[in-house]
């Protein structure tokens, strides 16, 4: 009597770690640049703030190669769409911030720094809540605009005094662009609010 054989199921191949592919990791890479750009604006004269510069252009360059790489190589991971925004938001909360400390924020231009950082607390908080609804805002051509604004801007306003010894009027140029940014972000921000309240009148 033939005893039949029974055939064990292999286990399907897993692909790289999702946390350690190279988007996540140039991800990583504007995360840890946080602390070291604010560190050398915070601690650092001319040459700290060409270098902190230098660092943030690095880090705005790497945040479209990693969606770029993540797409070509169909790399997308649910690790990389949570981080990717944070990275971002945390880059340009903590450069806006130590800017006001040492200085080259002050008086009505704080404020411009204010609308942007409330805004992307407000929008952070919608997210969320329109995710746990299922609903996504896509990204308007306007708010992409609007990102690159802000990131010219900041850096304009990192090179700061440094800057100002090479190009005139360059921190007048990174305090009028970061305006342009902020009236932009609370135009772009509306977007988010009313498919909030649009919802919340559903409920």
């Amino acid at each position: 009597m033939s005893q039949a054989t029974h055939k064990t199921a292999e286990p399907t191949p897993r692909p790289a770690s999702a946390m350690l592919n190279w988007p996540n990791i140039l991800t990583y890479g504007r995360i840890v640049a946080v602390p070291v750009v604010v560190g050398l604006v915070m601690y650092g004269g001319d040459n700290s703030r060409w270098l902190a510069l230098g660092i943030f252009i690095l880090a705005g360059i790497s945040d479209f190669f990693d969606g770029y790489l993540a797409r070509l190589w169909q790399m997308q991971s649910s690790l990389g769409r949570m981080l990717d925004p944070i990275a971002d938001k945390l880059l340009v909360s903590a450069v806006l911030l130590i800017l006001a400390g040492k200085g080259t924020l002050t008086g009505l231009n704080l404020w411009a720094a204010i609308i942007i950082l409330c805004r992307e607390i407000l929008v952070s908080g919608l997210r969320e809540f329109l995710a746990e609804l299922q609903v996504s805002v896509p990204v308007t051509r306007l708010a992409k605009y609007k990102t690159a604004v802000q990131l010219v801007a900041v850096g304009f306003l990192i090179a700061g005094p440094a800057g100002d010894k090479v190009l005139p009027y360059n921190t007048y140029i990174g305090i009028a662009g970061l305006w342009v940014a902020a009236l932009l972000t609370l135009y772009t921000g509306f977007d988010y609010f009313r498919a909030g309240i649009t919802h919340l009148r559903q409920d």
